[in-house]
């Protein structure tokens, strides 16, 4: 039987929502001003492509801190102060007079934002046990949306003449006041010992996991832990190279006009934007299992046949059914590892979350290495590829409703 949500869990729902569209807008204003700051400082390619990777080696520096945060001081706190300080470390890279402030400035903002974005998922995965139905993806779908604002943002800027350290001043003002009000909706109290011990929850909503018994059981977890990590990586990989290559491969190897060359990567973001508006529907009705089975089948599919058959409609299309396919399945793997038996309070989020950043640093230079030995079209068989290891490591996600009681 399902019930209603409360007042005090809708609300909270709309914080949550709030934090993660602040969290995708904050960095969303700052990357188009790159190139900018890249003439300002007189750097290299090379230099510049070193400079820009410390974003996501500050969030693996710092990602593992997050589940210590998260019990020590409640994953509302730490998402609001993580908000706070990311908009100030974006401000500050923006506003470097040189590449070493502005690399330094970038690994405190990457490692602040990894901590938020564990710390909001936490919260959002306790509102959803609130629900008792899968709301998660509904908040990386805003997510989505927070980014393409913050771009939006960002041209708007740069088109009025507006000086970068004023346009990241207001937007890190902006969207830091909008998390300091959201802190005021989250859910009240200490989080919680994981889906089975929210002190909030009736008892008998969610029937408690038993740990896990040492050795079989343990490695069980560790095996569990591992394939959900991979699913995540797999993720970032597509997300990323459709981000870094879709316009390249689309103007330089297929010869599209710069205006439609652009269309494949918002094919691909627009297409993960529906997917995630429209996933918690599919999850609750056919579990997260088939729903990642069948978003592997569309990224191998979709992108298999564009790279196959090379046109430009066949691979916008692509990029389209790729976007679509990956849309829920980094939420769903955060999900499932957040729900471990046997872990501590956010170990399996936060190690899930941490790792999956591998698939954005490794994604570039894979794709680049492969491209320059043979072709940017098999280098873009990194997609496929992805699909196919979705497909693979799919047993590891639970094919059931979410928390439907």
């Amino acid at each position: 039987m399902t019930t209603r949500p409360t007042t005090t869990e809708r609300r909270a729902r709309a914080a949550v929502a709030a934090l993660f569209l602040t969290n995708g807008a904050l960095f969303a204003n700052l990357v188009p001003r790159y190139p900018q700051i890249k003439d300002d400082l007189g750097l290299g390619n090379a230099v510049y492509g070193l400079a820009v990777a410390a974003f996501p080696a500050g969030a693996l520096l710092a990602g593992l801190a997050a589940g210590v945060l998260v019990r020590r001081f409640g994953s509302a706190r730490v998402a609001v102060a993580g908000t706070v300080l990311t908009a100030t470390t974006v401000m500050l890279a923006g506003a470097s007079p040189s590449l070493g402030l502005f690399a330094l400035a970038l690994l405190a903002a990457g490692g602040s934002d990894a901590i938020t974005d564990v710390a909001q998922n936490a919260h959002g995965l306790r509102v959803q046990r609130r629900y008792r139905r899968s709301i998660i993806n509904s908040f990386h779908a805003l997510w989505s949306a927070g980014a393409v604002l913050g771009g939006v943002m960002a041209a708007g800027a740069i088109a009025a003449g507006v000086p970068r350290g004023v346009h990241l001043a207001v937007s890190g003002v902006v969207f830091a006041a909008v998390a300091l009000v959201a802190y005021r909706f989250c859910l009240p109290g200490a989080d919680a010992d994981g889906a089975a011990h929210d002190p909030d929850q009736p008892s008998a909503a969610v029937p408690a996991q038993p740990a896990p018994a040492a050795g079989v059981a343990r490695g069980r977890v560790v095996l569990m832990l591992a394939g959900l990590v991979v699913i995540g990586i797999a993720a970032c990989l597509v997300e990323d190279a459709g981000t870094s290559w879709a316009t390249l491969y689309l103007s330089t190897s297929l010869g599209a006009p710069a205006a439609i060359a652009t269309t494949g990567y918002i094919a691909l973001a627009a297409a993960q934007f529906v997917g995630r508006a429209v996933g918690d529907r599919f999850v609750d009705r056919f579990g997260q299992r088939t729903v990642a089975r069948a978003g592997g089948l569309l990224i191998a599919g979709g992108m298999g046949a564009a790279v196959a058959f090379p046109t430009v409609p066949g691979t916008i299309l692509g990029f389209a059914a790729a976007g679509f396919g990956v849309a829920t399945l980094g939420p769903a793997a955060m999900q499932a590892a957040d729900e471990l038996p046997g872990l501590k309070p956010g170990t399996g989020l936060t190690i899930a979350s941490w790792l999956m950043r591998i698939g954005f640093l490794a994604s570039p230079p894979l794709v680049g290495l492969v491209a320059d030995a043979t072709s940017l079209r098999v280098g873009l068989l990194v997609f496929p590829a992805a699909g196919v290891v979705v497909l693979l490591t799919s047993a590891c996600l639970q094919n059931r409703a979410v928390l439907r009681h």
